[in-house]
């Protein structure tokens, strides 16, 4: 059932306006935020009288500021300099990270990192204020991490890490993992209102104030309301429709202190799903039309956590717990005509899940052969209560029932961490960790396929640190790490679109992984790093949820390799560069696996880059102008088949009009660049009575130029 308050947008932009001078309303009755001292990134204010400009970067990975030459963190500010044409590409700024859609925009996004195509999210572990995004056993796809309800604006940082050599880090995490953070306070209320290209529309009100203004320390409220509305490029309109909002308690500094978090979100949209590019070369289908236009679905998600730390010198203890109720619906359709050419392959992913979870972390400082060391033990526990289900459709009206399960999920880690320095230029970080999982499922349309399964796997992490000499520091690091398998790819006997006998997968998927790395701030202003690293993947295995596959998808396993380069420079007192380049070779580690000719993986991006340049302190005035580049990448094993490069320039010019009023500019795909966000290698049937296309191409286009408009008023 739709959110009650999902109705305020359904006129926009009267929906927006409303909302807004309600929420204004609420706010302007609260006693206003007092002054404090952290700087506050949703702001911006330029003394006029200002003798110089200090020019603070997007970054924060400083020498002895981290494990890995690959780990950093990206502070929120960043987010408030770039243009975003989704909420999900706040994960474009860890260097080699690409993010894409194949569909409508409340699907959750494709995103690409070290030679992954992690899907929706496969081999890449995201969480909000400790509360994890990615959904095991989704609908749609394993680990599928839906971003839409992330809202930029109060992101504080984003504390990023590669690879597999971090004990915190558990399922998902194999490629990487972003810890996405909240701000606990604004330092002035706001209303912020969007207005662009395609029907473009949101309105945002963000405002924090002391629950007891006339008490010490009194706990601090934050509270934010969002809406936004867009039909998008498309020949039939998208009308994406989101409401979406956030209410937190708060209390205490970095040393000692709690949260309570309520957060509530809900979407609805029409989708063009990828399309035959041959059609689109020879016109007979537009640029932004669909081969299927019921094609879309409809999200949403309601969270309850809380968060409880206290540190001293001799230690630090970190509590978190999240109860959550998420409900998905997609209707898709990728082969178009091949499978059921009376009716059309449309297919509609449904699923209702509670899902619960606690963190328990608690270090201490210590003595080890008489040298200066900590340990951090920890404990993970989650829960998810699925009904999950696949089922034929035709117009997004069900005929046929593929699939539909109940199914419980339960994974528990422990881990610990030891991190000692042994001398003022070696430090070394020793860990291992202990996951396990239990799936039941109960097949409530084919009883065959009822059952259980199990497993554990003990993953150790390494990481030896050198230095620092001449402001420059060396890192080894080495690791194991997983990901875990749909239950029904897991358990399922029978595959259940063809009646045919399934072979299960096993619950885990692990991987092995290394890097050596450098790290320097020799050049004044200049943070650099280089990284080569390796990765090696057991399997390339997943469950296919789509109609055409209900089962398990067989992929052999996989090495990857490449090397990253790193820089964020202060050029002068106004100007910042931001440059990541990142090459990666992945291929199957035996030829002709799968049965197919070849070795490479089919939609492994080798080739990103990722260049930024942004002005600060020019008067009123501020700019960010970003290239991003995705380099060719194939398409079929055999590598006969490539997807296209794709390169995107994005602008966005501010000007602070006043105090209390800015203006902004955003101008997404600058130059109009025809490309694609993503390309398939894709059997179809395009029409009812046309021959089906083996081995042909689908594409997704991008978006063409478009224009934002942000005015953004301080209450």
């Amino acid at each position: 059932m739709p959110h009650p308050a999902a109705g305020l947008i359904g006129h926009l932009p009267n929906g927006i306006i409303g909302l807004a001078l309600f929420a204004c309303g609420a706010a302007l009755a609260q006693t206003p935020a007092p002054q404090i001292d952290p700087p506050s990134e949703l702001t911006s204010s330029h003394a006029k009288t200002m003798a110089s400009v200090d020019v603070t970067g997007h970054y924060d990975n400083g020498v002895g500021s981290s494990d890995a030459s690959s780990q950093g963190i990206i502070l929120g500010r960043l987010l408030q300099d770039i243009p975003l044409l989704r909420p999900g590409q706040v994960l474009e700024a860890i260097p080699g990270m690409v993010v894409t859609q194949h569909s409508g925009d409340g699907k959750a996004n494709q995103y690409f990192l070290r030679g992954y195509n992690l899907d929706h999210g496969t081999d890449f572990a995201t969480q909000l204020d400790g509360v994890p995004v990615n959904m095991p056993t989704n609908a749609h796809g394993q680990g599928y991490s839906d971003l839409n309800f992330l809202i930029p604006e109060l992101v504080q940082q984003i504390d990023y890490r590669k690879g597999t050599y971090f004990a915190q880090n558990g399922d998902f995490s194999a490629a990487g993992s972003a810890d996405i953070s909240y701000r606990e306070v604004i330092e002035h209320p706001f209303v912020q209102l969007t207005l662009g290209s395609d029907d473009y529309r949101r309105v945002l009100l963000a405002g924090s104030f002391p629950l007891l203004p006339s008490t010490a320390h009194a706990p601090t409220v934050l509270a934010a309301i969002e809406g936004l509305g867009e039909n998008g490029p498309w020949k039939h309109p998208e009308r994406m429709r989101k409401i979406n909002g956030l209410l937190r308690l708060s209390n205490g500094d970095a040393a000692r202190g709690w949260s309570l978090d309520a957060l509530a979100y809900d979407a609805h949209w029409n989708a063009t799903d990828q399309v035959p590019l041959a059609w689109l070369k020879s016109a007979q289908l537009c640029r932004f039309c669909a081969v299927d236009p019921t094609d879309g679905g409809n999200s949403a998600r309601d969270i309850l956590s809380a968060e409880w730390h206290a540190s001293d010198a001799d230690g630090y203890t970190r509590i978190s717990a999240y109860l959550e109720h998420y409900r998905l619906q997609l209707f898709s359709n990728f082969t178009f005509y091949e499978l059921r050419p009376d009716t059309g392959d449309q297919f509609a992913q449904k699923e209702a899940r509670n899902l619960l979870g606690v963190k328990l972390a608690h270090a201490w400082t210590h003595n080890l052969f008489g040298r200066d060391s900590s340990t951090e033990a920890g404990l993970q526990v989650r829960h998810d209560h699925i009904r999950v289900g696949l089922f034929n459709t035709a117009d997004r009206v069900p005929f046929e029932t593929v699939s539909d399960s109940r199914v419980g999920e339960t994974e528990a880690a422990v881990y610990v961490e030891n991190s000692t320095t042994w001398n003022p230029w070696f430090r070394t970080v020793l860990g291992v960790r202990q996951d396990t999982i239990q799936m039941h499922l109960s097949s409530l349309s084919l009883a065959t396929n009822s059952g259980n399964a199990s497993a554990s796997r003990t993953s150790p992490k390494l990481a030896l640190i050198f230095g620092p000499w001449a402001k420059t520091e060396f890192f080894i690091n080495a690791g194991t790490g997983f990901h875990s398998n749909d239950a029904r790819g897991a358990i399922y006997r029978i595959d259940p679109t063809t009646a045919t006998q399934a072979m299960p997968a096993p619950p885990f998927a692990g991987a092995r992984g290394g890097e050596l790395g450098v790290r320097t701030e020799l050049v004044p202003g200049l943070q650099s790093s280089l990284t080569g690293w390796r990765l090696d993947s057991a399997s390339e295995l997943v469950y296919n949820a789509d109609s055409a596959i209900g089962t398990t998808s067989p992929n052999g396993a996989s090495t990857r390799y490449g090397i990253e380069w790193n820089n964020h420079l202060t050029l002068n007192q106004w100007l910042l560069l931001d440059a990541d380049l990142a090459y990666t070779h992945a291929r199957f580690t035996h030829p002709n696996e799968n049965d197919q000719r070849g070795s490479y993986i089919p939609n492994a991006v080798p080739k990103v880059a990722s260049i930024g340049f942004s002005t600060q302190g020019l008067k009123d005035w501020s700019g960010t102008i970003k290239l991003r580049y995705i380099g060719r990448y194939p398409l079929s094993q055999d590598g006969s088949l490539m997807g296209p490069s794709a390169t995107v320039i994005d602008l966005r010019v501010s000007r602070d009009i006043n105090p209390s009023l800015a203006l902004s500019l955003d101008v997404l795909n600058l130059f109009d660049r025809s490309y694609y966000d993503i390309a398939y290698e894709q059997d179809y049937r395009a029409t009812p009575t046309s021959p089906t296309v083996p081995s042909g191409i689908t594409v997704h286009p991008g978006e063409p130029r478009e224009f934002r408009l942000t005015l953004k008023m301080k209450l």
